[in-house]
């Protein structure tokens, strides 16, 4: 069967240059764009085939035996929710809580509970309907779908999107619908796999965050930065964001999950990206 792949210019900046070093897992490559400074996936599965992936009830449980999707979302929670509780905690501090929320790929949604004490109302989407069927208990709304499955009008104080950008085909039109959600003033908070941390230089190609062929782009703080600006945001700043993970996940990243081990988790800087930026007031 075909996996329909298929070939691309730079997402962010349209340019079909390309620097010299890339990272080959057949039958992908990830490559950098020579003008923007981008990596991207190229060729890439196309995006008809992967949202058909990420609908799928077993994207979440990885009960389908493939490398696509989590291996087990849900065994994930106690380290997720330590890490968006602390998350929250400071975007609280620095005044970007408050009023509406909406989260942008929610998954079952541990953020959309800890963000409880935070905003008045929070709603959310998501692609995967057994996600949304979980996320519903934490959240006043979930849609089904990306940003236009909202109903027109609907407009927000504050939107995040954890761990989503790097799935999106299209970033800057992402970014554009999500700028037409939030009302003037309010904060657009997005976190990534750090392309331009310590951790990838240090592994390479066994990098985690090469999660093919979800991953199709790869933002450092320069390249997330240049996406907010084309968009029109202002207020562009980096966002801590220290993550948990559970002890098995680690090991499992390290081959190494053929040993039993205790139910612990383990906390790492800079896997994550974080960057918050305003919409301009009227």
């Amino acid at each position: 069967m075909s996996l329909g792949l298929e070939y691309c210019k730079c997402p962010l900046c349209t340019s079909e240059s390309l620097a010299s070093k890339e990272y080959h897992f057949s039958p992908y490559r990830v490559v950098q764009c020579a003008s923007c400074g981008l990596w991207y996936l190229n060729p890439r599965l196309s995006e008809e085939n992967m949202l058909a992936q990420y609908a799928s009830d077993t994207y979440f449980s990885g009960s389908d035996g493939v490398n696509e999707g989590y291996s087990d979302y849900a065994s994930q929670e106690k380290a997720l929710r330590p890490t968006f509780r602390r998350f929250l905690a400071y975007l609280n501090k620095q005044g970007m809580c408050g009023g509406d929320l909406l989260e942008v790929g929610c998954g079952y949604g541990y953020l959309l509970s800890e963000a409880a004490p935070y905003f008045d109302k929070r709603y959310a989407t998501d692609f995967s309907q057994g996600a949304i069927e979980q996320a519903q208990h934490h959240a006043d709304r979930v849609y089904c779908g990306g940003v236009d499955a909202i109903p027109d009008g609907d407009m927000f104080d504050c939107i995040i999107s954890v761990e989503v950008i790097e799935h999106i085909y299209e970033p800057c039109a992402f970014l554009e619908s999500l700028y037409g959600r939030l009302k003037p003033g309010g904060s657009l908070i997005l976190a990534t796999p750090d392309m331009g941390s310590f951790w990838r230089r240090w592994m390479g190609h066994k990098w985690p965050s090469f999660k093919l062929p979800e991953h199709v782009t790869y933002y450092d703080a320069s390249t997330l930065t240049t996406l907010y600006r084309k968009v029109g945001f202002e207020h562009i700043q980096a966002v801590p964001f220290p993550h948990a993970f559970p002890l098995s996940v680690f090991l499992e990243k390290l081959g190494l999950s053929v040993l039993p081990c205790p139910k612990a988790n383990i906390w790492f800087p800079q896997v994550v990206l974080a960057m918050s930026a305003k919409k301009p007031n009227d």
